[in-house]
Formats: structure tokens, C-alpha cells, sequence
């Protein structure tokens, strides 16, 4: 556990090499790549930091507030902390987004990343799914599965849902430019599901076009987060070649 400005921040440390971080997306908890990775070996190439970003898994979140520019500064923190100068990066979702984040704000930290179901800005179609992130409308096996991740309980749970209706009025945590995103240094690859119900192809096309040197991988059938079940091993093997510098 790690205090970063009064933030309490669970992280897992593992592994020996460069620093390879791993960012979940919301709702989820740093665990959640134990699904999409085989993390033990993994960890036999690479120093991974594992966090629970703030508001989730055992992370607190002293904030009212949530955005993901806030994440990117713990994030930054949380590195200084363990004295990690630069890294590689994955993140999903919140986690890609957030990298985004990091990799405008503190471009020299991040040397290589994968982006995966990230996006500019939201678009309406994203908006109007985030207005019905209501507790009410939650199913009894969605709730059993924040239960197993949370361990703040259901006041925390409720938080997050609340903090995810609040992204459909949000419109300057994301907000990046093509100027912007031409600040970013890292080499990017962007994973993007070609079904995704929030953010359509378009918008990783903009970022791909954006990025300098970025690669752009859309995946047939992929919806939200493409990275699970049937699609893990192709993923899996495609990110950490891209980590590596290894691919093509």
C-alpha cells in the first residue's frame, strides 16, 4: 500500500526487469489481468506494477471527485515512489485513457505502450451508456462480481457507478487534440474492437493518425475491451511483442 498525497493506493509489485505497468479499466481492479495474462511468466521478463487505480480494488479514493487526469498523477506518484524512472505501459479502457494522460503530461517516462479501447474524447454514443450507469440497473451477477473486487463494500461500488454517469457531462478530462496527441513520444499501439459499443473505429483512426509513429490493430468482432476469453491468447501474444519491440 503506498500513501501518494493522501491517496492510499493498493499496487502489487512482481517480477525482475524493465518496468512494465499494467492499468485496468473501471469498475475493474488490477487483478483482472490475471485473465489476460500469464503473469508469473510475465514477471520473469519484466518488472511489473500492478496498481488498483484510485476508487477501486483496494485503492480509497479521498477525492468527491474522479477523472482520469487525476489517475495519470497517481500513476506518475506511485512510480516516483518506487523509483522508477521510465516504464512500458498497458492499459485498458480507464487504464488507457489514463496513459494517455501520463503520456502527454510526462512524455519522457513512457517509452512503449498499448492502448486498448481508449479514446480522444466521448463521443454521444459513449455518453448516452454512461447516463444509465445506475445502480438500479445492475444485474445481481454484475453486483456479485464489484462485491469480489471492491473492498470497500457497496458505499464504494456505489461510487464508482456514480463517478461513471458523471463521465456523460465531462468534457475536459478527455479531451485530446491532434496537436496534442502529437506530443506523445511513446511508441503506441492501439487495440480496438471494431463492435465497440463507445467508441467507434473512428476515433482510434484519429489517434492512430495523431500519435507519431503509432500502429493501429482493430480487432474483427471485438467489442469493449477485446482482450478476454477467445481473443486473449492472440492479444496476449501481440502486446508483449509490441512491449518488446520485438514485432514487425
Amino acid at each position: 500500500m503506498a500513501t501518494l498525497d493522501g491517496l492510499r493506493m493498493r499496487y502489487t509489485v512482481m517480477g525482475e526487469g524493465p518496468a512494465l505497468v499494467l492499468l485496468h479499466g473501471f469498475t475493474g481492479a488490477g487483478a483482472d489481468w490475471a485473465h489476460v495474462f500469464d503473469l508469473d511468466a510475465l514477471g520473469g521478463q519484466y518488472r511489473l506494477v500492478i496498481p488498483d487505480l484510485r476508487g477501486h480494488g483496494g485503492s480509497d479514493n479521498p477525492s468527491e471527485g474522479f477523472s482520469m487526469r487525476q489517475c495519470a498523477a497517481d500513476v506518475l506518484a506511485l512510480l516516483d515512489s518506487l523509483e522508477v524512472q521510465t516504464c512500458r505501459a498497458i492499459g485498458m479502457s480507464l487504464g488507457g485513457n489514463t496513459l494517455l494522460h501520463a503520456a502527454t503530461r510526462a512524455p519522457g517516462r513512457i517509452e512503449r505502450m498499448v492502448l486498448v479501447s481508449s479514446t480522444p474524447y466521448y463521443p454521444a454514443q459513449a455518453r448516452h451508456l454512461m447516463a444509465t450507469f445506475t445502480e438500479e440497473s445492475r444485474s445481481e451477477a454484475e453486483w456479485a462480481d464489484m462485491r469480489s473486487k471492491h473492498v470497500g463494500g457497496d458505499a464504494q461500488i456505489r461510487a464508482l457507478w456514480r463517478h461513471g454517469r458523471g463521465f456523460a457531462d465531462s468534457f475536459d478530462d478527455m479531451n485530446f487534440t491532434p496537436p496534442l496527441l502529437g506530443a506523445v513520444r511513446a511508441r503506441t499501439l492501439l487495440v480496438q474492437g471494431d463492435q465497440d459499443p463507445l467508441y467507434p473505429v473512428e476515433l482510434s483512426l484519429e489517434m492512430y493518425r495523431a500519435i507519431p509513429g503509432s500502429r493501429l490493430w482493430v480487432v474483427p468482432g471485438g467489442g469493449h475491451c477485446p482482450i478476454f476469453g477467445g481473443q486473449r491468447e492472440a492479444f496476449a501474444h501481440a502486446a508483449q511483442a509490441f512491449i518488446a519491440g520485438t514485432n514487425a
